[in-house]
């Protein structure tokens, strides 16, 4: 197929089409013409890692590279290709180079931080998480990375509250939920762990745990009545509106 007009404008659209391989024959045909087109190279990288050829896109990759050792598009690419070969020390590399150009690329610290974890040096990663927050306090895969890693060392207690912070700034996370109720569990938290995998955050755990002491209920018991009368409450404010609307 043939294509004309402005070669960026035709790869916008077949990549909102997601039509990877016809953006690699595109390209091709750019690179047939001129070998260090960068838009070529680095569109093709990231067709090639859309249909899973990442040893291909690190040689695309690697072309740019040999133009502009920091090229950011390119050392990004590499990581992703890198995350699914499972070759975590060129993952530590690449973000080091990306560290080299700017130091407080968040990206780059998150990404180096789990390379670490995966070959054991799990205080370094959290050094690299440590960074990433100082730069975005509201870095979700900074806060939750940290947790999981925390947990992972048996620090339970410093990882609850870190993904506290993440479910308050991104709503209800299901899997920081569950990590937190694990987290509870292993400090032999069974209520605390229950209210935390029901999605409730640590002032209301506490709170829903000091109320049901004044009434002598168990956890379990006291949380069913609350959302028992919750829902009987919203009923009941459904109906008066739709009253209210008949009359």
């Amino acid at each position: 197929m043939s294509y004309t007009g402005n070669p960026i404008d035709v790869i916008k659209k077949l990549h909102s089409e997601k039509k990877w391989d016809e953006i690699i024959s595109f390209c091709q045909k750019i690179l047939k013409e001129d070998s260090k087109d960068l838009v070529g190279l680095q569109n093709m990288a990231t067709a090639l890692l859309h249909v899973e050829r990442f040893d291909d896109a690190l040689m695309c990759c690697q072309q740019v590279l040999d133009m502009n050792e920091f090229d950011e598009y390119a050392l990004k690419n590499k990581i992703f290709a890198f995350e699914k070969l499972r070759k975590y020390d060129d993952i530590i590399i690449c973000a080091e180079k990306l560290l080299s150009k700017n130091q407080n690329d968040s990206w780059a610290l998150d990404s180096k931080g789990l390379a670490l974890n995966e070959i054991g040096r799990h205080k370094d990663a959290l050094d690299c998480y440590d960074k990433s927050l100082q730069i975005d306090s509201n870095n979700i895969t900074a806060l939750m990375n940290k947790a999981i890693t925390l947990s992972f060392l048996q620090k339970y207690e410093d990882a609850i509250p870190l993904y506290d912070r993440a479910q308050k700034l991104e709503g209800p996370i299901k899997a920081a939920a569950a990590a937190k109720s694990e987290a509870y569990q292993k400090l032999g938290k069974e209520d605390e762990a229950f209210l935390a995998a029901q999605g409730l955050l640590i002032e209301d755990i506490h709170r829903y745990i000091a109320e049901a002491m004044k009434k002598k209920m168990k956890i379990f018991d006291f949380y069913c009545l609350k959302e028992y009368n919750e829902l009987e409450a919203r009923e009941k404010m459904h109906n008066e509106k739709q009253d209210s609307k008949l009359k």
